[in-house]
């Protein structure tokens, strides 16, 4: 089975708790379950990982990289600011995903410095979107 990382950004550990009318009411463990059992079910190997920290998202940004590792990445916050995140993750295949719909939000979310080098970009389709980066990956 080919190995996929999911890697989620800060605040993301607090899904189920944090603006459910946003997110939804999914917790980020049952998350991480539900995308492990749909990437067997498409021959991934899915990880799941949350961080806080912008450090230890680069350095999995870099981990996958060196093993040619694909990504689901949700940077969260990361995603409009972090020059450096999108710079790791330019070396990697990733589809970048949004649980909600950053168009429809503040101003400041609909700018991704993550886009430009996306292999897919999946918005607005609450925690489904996982499963359908999932797929756009097992397609690859």
């Amino acid at each position: 089975m080919r190995k996929v990382l999911v890697l989620n950004g800060p605040n993301l550990g607090r899904l189920g708790t944090r603006q459910p009318e946003i997110y939804g009411g999914v917790t980020h463990d049952l998350l991480a379950e539900h995308v492990v059992e749909t990437g067997q079910g498409m021959e991934l190997d899915v990880e799941v990982r949350q961080t806080e920290h912008e450090g230890q998202m680069i350095e999995w940004l870099h981990e996958a990289a060196d093993g040619d590792i694909p990504v689901v990445l949700n940077a969260g916050a990361w995603t409009h600011y972090s020059y450096a995140i999108a710079d790791a993750a330019a070396l990697t295949t990733y589809v970048e995903v949004h649980i909600s719909n950053v168009h429809a939000r503040e101003e400041f979310r609909s700018k991704s410095v993550l886009s430009a080098n996306a292999s897919g970009i999946i918005i607005g389709c609450g925690v489904g979107g996982y499963d359908l980066a999932l797929a756009h990956l097992s397609a690859m």
